[in-house]
């Protein structure tokens, strides 16, 4: 028997579901009572409004971020160098596309409906990818300005992935040496212009 934390679980995800194949107007409370075949209010039961619905979409999507960037710290490459960092991002990029495309797709469609409210959109475009260990790794590989290094750095990130599940190169699959090969490629050249830069 189900208990009320994991039919809450149920509803957010089907909920990011939902909107990664239908987009957010396709998101009601009664969409959701009828793909997981719940009793009519159910889900207003759990979430009485759309906010508190799309409140707990985000906590999901960081909280998942959260797990799996301390996943990804047991994984950090033993070299310091620009192409070890480099490889190091792509695969963890790559592991975003493979298994949280749903999450990413949501995520980006969110971040645009919520322009308007200051507070879940500053939470939503944080919660893939930390300006702190950005600056962390700037920082390391000498650069006169971290803060604006990790910024520009992070806008690179956000534009490969979404190249990637939304844009020109939907065609490469995630999951694959290409695309971890592909990613590589472009972070490798912004790192080592980041470190000659910075030895200049």
């Amino acid at each position: 028997m189900s208990t009320p934390t994991d039919r809450r679980t149920r509803i957010v995800d089907s909920a990011i579901d939902l909107i990664a194949t239908q987009g957010i107007r396709a998101l009601t409370h009664r969409a959701l009572d009828t793909a997981l075949e719940l009793p009519a209010g159910s889900t207003s039961y759990y979430f009485r409004t759309k906010r508190a619905l799309v409140e707990a979409i985000v906590d999901r999507i960081q909280h998942r971020s959260r797990d799996d960037f301390a996943a990804a710290r047991h994984e950090e490459p033993e070299s310091s160098s620009p192409e070890a960092i480099a490889h190091g991002v792509a695969h963890w990029l790559d592991q975003l596309l493979t298994h949280r495309r749903t999450h990413l797709i949501t995520r980006h469609a969110l971040i645009i409906d919520l322009l308007g409210d200051p507070e879940l959109h500053a939470r939503l475009t944080k919660s893939l990818f930390s300006h702190e260990q950005a600056q962390l790794l700037f920082q390391a590989l000498g650069s006169h300005d971290p803060d604006i290094a990790a910024a520009d750095f992070l806008a690179i990130l956000e534009g490969l992935v979404f190249d990637r599940f939304a844009g020109a190169r939907t065609h490469l699959a995630p999951g694959t040496p290409e695309s971890v090969t592909q990613l590589a490629a472009v972070l490798t050249t912004h790192l080592e212009a980041a470190a000659n830069h910075a030895a200049s």
